[in-house]
This record gives structure tokens, C-alpha cells and sequence, in this order.
């Protein structure tokens, strides 16, 4: 057997990379379309209002995927296949609905999002572009796999950088931007609750909880472990999810606070109040990049759909196929595992039905954020009485710093819901 270096000899950069995996690609795809086009109509309405939500919901995004992690990593299992040992099967296919409901809508609202921004700049019809993009999404998880597509489009990614660079080229009110990020006003109006909801929603959304508690798992089968083998979780494991989570939860509200803080300075401040169109959304990059601001955009738009909408797929059938004790993976070719594919598939085509629907596009990725936010609370529900269960995760439980998040992140979420029906 070959003598490998021992760990304290690397240096902390190399041991920080070496940490992350599907916490930092959660935290990617959390910044999808429908986060892009909810974060953006924040800005443009309320202005610097709402920046305070980006240093509120990062603890309480940290938490509830942490707790996703540690379930995935302790029992070897993921979400779905967890609540299958452990309640009735009305909870089981329960809580696998409010999945599928909030991400084929979803779907459909990202699809529908790279259509709408690439039709901006071209002059094609979403129409056609949509079926174009589920195809090539769909075509690259069967002849290829999820991790080749992250290590193509995670790069892409990046272009949403450019909010944060913009911010210095569009003459931000700093003073009023840090008050009204660590002094909240918030303002009892349906409007406000309803991006409230939104805000929450696209952040702490179904999909990232099954998916990356299937990812732990998947991580350990890439190592040849077998069920046996998985159960349990060292304490450099726990380490390394935690740099992973803390990471890539960081990385996804970071993008966040700029967007809103970038469209509060141009778009609300030249008073435009209301996004109806792509190309409304995309004139807040224009004082950094003008005329390509429009293809900027849409460069971000179609990176983050190529990263987001495999993962919504996934969860669904990660969830199912693990509810239903199929074998099946990300990993895996269609061959072996044609029940997850039929999933897969079948989610992508519900999704792109919607589209031809005739709904309007930045209006559906708004709504499908909403849709995450209201029924998000009972999956956060069974996810604190599952990691707390010591039947289910022995002695690793989830902390006592995290329970307690956990439950301030479901009593927020669902007041925050309520409260939109009432306003």
C-alpha cells in the first residue's frame, strides 16, 4: 500500500478545497433563475428594504442543511429513504409531493427563465429555446453525469459576480444600504410578506434538503462504501461538512445581497418599481457593462438553470426512488436505473408543459420561490424530528445550536407564509 503524505503536512488552502463538495454545488444551484428573478425584483421594489433578509436567512440556511448533511452522512440514507424506516406512509408520500409540486413548478420557472433572457438577445422565441435547454439538460444527465455538467457550467456561474462589481460602478447609498441591512424595518403590507415568502422560499427551498442529504450518501458510494460501511459520522467528516455547508450557503447569499443591493441602486432608484420582462431585469447590470449587460444576464441565467434545474430533477427522483426502494443514482447509467431516469424524465416534461402554458415568465420564477417558501415549512418540520430522534441517528443528533435554528427557521417560514394569507 503507498505512504501518502500525512494531513498536517498539506497547507489550509489545500485542506478548505479539499472540504467541499455537494455543499458548495447546493449553495450553487441555490442561485438558480427563479433565485435570480426574486432577489432582482426585491431591489427594484422595495430598494435597500429588504437587505437585512441576506444576514437572517444565512444561519438559518446553514442549519437545516447542515441537518440534511449529518442525516445523509449518520444513516447512510438519504431524506426520503429515512422518513420511509421511520413514519407511515402518508408522511413518506406526503412529504415526496410537496417536493414534486414545488420543484416541477420550479422547473418550469427556470426553463422558462433561460428561455425568456435568451430570446432577449437573439430574437427566438422562448418557445423554442426551452425545449432546447431540457433537452440538453436531460441529454447530458443520461450520457453524462450531474458532476460533469457542475465542472462545465459552475464556471459560467461566476458571471454573477458581476452584481457584486456593479454595485461600485451605480452609485449605492452605503449609508443607507448598512442601516438597512443591520437596523430591519419591516413593513406589515401584503407586498412586503409576499417577497418575504419568496426571499425565504428560493433560499431555503425542498429540493437542497433531499438533495443534499443524497449527495452525503452518494459521496460515501463513490468511495466504495456499502450501507453498513456508511452508518455513523466521524468527527473530521463532520468537520468537513460543516466547512462545506458554512461555504457554499456563504457563497449563495453573498450573490444574493448584491443582486438586491444592485438593482435597489438602479433599477428602484430610477424608478423602476415593477420587473415585468427580462430585459427590465438585466438593466441593472448596465452601468458596469452597458450594452452587454442584456447578454451578462443571460450568461448568468443559463448557468445557474444548467447547475439548478438538474438538481431539482434529482431531488425528485432521489426522493421517489428512494421512497419506493428503487436503486437508482445520478451516477448511475440510464441502463441500471430506469425507474430514477423515468423520474427524472418525467419531472422535465411536466415542467416544460407548464411553459407552453402561456405564463408569463418573471411572474412564474417570482411564484415558483413563493410556492417553495409555503410549503418548505413541513419538510423543515420533519427534518428537526428526524435528526433529533435518537432511534434514527444514534448518538449523532443534530446540536443543540442547530435544533434550535432549525426551529426558529420553521416558525419563521410558516409565520412568514400565514402571514401572507392574512395581510
Amino acid at each position: 500500500m503507498p505512504i501518502t503524505d500525512p494531513p498536517q503536512k498539506q497547507n489550509h488552502l489545500e485542506l478548505f478545497f479539499a472540504d467541499l463538495g455537494p455543499g458548495l454545488i447546493t449553495g450553487c444551484a441555490d442561485d438558480d433563475p427563479s433565485g435570480i428573478s426574486t432577489y432582482s425584483m426585491t431591489g427594484a421594489i422595495f430598494g435597500y428594504g429588504l437587505l437585512w433578509t441576506a444576514l437572517i436567512s444565512f444561519p438559518l440556511m446553514v442549519s437545516v442543511q447542515m441537518m440534511c448533511g449529518r442525516l445523509g452522512m449518520v444513516t447512510g440514507r438519504g431524506l426520503a429513504g429515512v422518513l420511509r424506516r421511520r413514519y407511515s406512509k402518508w408522511v413518506l408520500w406526503g412529504a415526496c409531493a410537496l417536493l414534486i409540486v414545488a420543484n416541477v413548478v420550479n422547473i418550469a420557472a427556470d426553463l422558462g427563465g433561460m428561455g425568456d433572457a435568451t430570446q432577449m438577445i437573439t430574437g427566438i422565441s422562448a418557445l423554442v429555446w426551452t425545449p432546447l435547454y431540457t433537452a440538453l439538460i436531460v441529454g447530458f444527465l443520461l450520457w453524462s453525469s450531474y458532476r460533469h455538467i457542475a465542472r462545465i457550467f459552475k464556471w459560467i456561474t461566476l458571471v454573477l459576480l458581476a452584481y457584486v462589481v456593479t454595485a461600485f460602478f451605480a452609485n449605492v447609498d452605503w449609508h443607507q444600504a448598512l442601516l438597512a441591512t443591520l437596523l430591519p424595518h419591516p413593513v406589515w403590507s401584503h407586498d412586503y410578506v409576499e417577497v418575504l415568502v419568496g426571499i425565504l422560499g428560493t433560499t431555503i427551498s425542498p429540493y437542497l434538503f433531499f438533495w443534499q442529504a443524497s449527495q452525503e450518501v452518494e459521496e460515501e458510494r463513490a468511495l466504495g462504501r456499502n450501507l453498513a460501511q456508511r452508518k455513523g459520522a466521524t468527527e473530521a467528516e463532520l468537520r468537513a461538512l460543516r466547512v462545506d455547508v458554512f461555504t457554499g450557503m456563504f457563497a449563495s447569499n453573498f450573490v444574493m445581497y448584491f443582486i438586491i443591493l444592485t438593482t435597489a441602486a438602479t433599477l428602484h432608484a430610477h424608478g423602476i418599481v415593477k420587473i415585468d420582462t427580462a430585459k427590465q431585469a438585466a438593466e441593472a447590470l448596465r452601468p458596469l457593462a452597458g450594452n452587454a449587460a442584456y447578454l451578462l444576464f443571460t450568461l448568468g441565467l443559463i448557468g445557474t438553470g444548467m447547475l439548478g434545474v438538474p438538481v431539482l430533477a434529482g431531488s425528485c427522483a432521489y426522493a421517489i426512488a428512494e421512497a419506493a426502494a428503487w436503486r437508482g443514482s445520478l451516477e448511475k447509467k440510464p441502463r441500471g436505473a430506469k425507474r430514477f431516469y423515468g423520474v427524472l424524465g418525467a419531472a422535465m416534461t411536466l415542467g416544460l408543459a407548464i411553459d407552453f402554458a402561456g405564463l408569463d415568465a418573471v411572474k412564474m420564477l417570482f411564484w415558483s420561490a413563493v410556492t417553495n417558501g409555503i410549503l418548505a415549512p413541513p419538510l423543515i418540520l420533519l427534518i428537526l424530528l428526524v435528526t433529533s430522534d435518537r432511534t434514527v441517528m444514534g448518538e449523532q443528533i443534530s446540536s443543540v445550536a442547530e435544533r434550535t435554528i432549525g426551529w426558529v427557521t420553521f416558525v419563521l417560514m410558516t409565520a412568514a407564509a400565514v402571514g401572507m394569507l392574512v395581510a
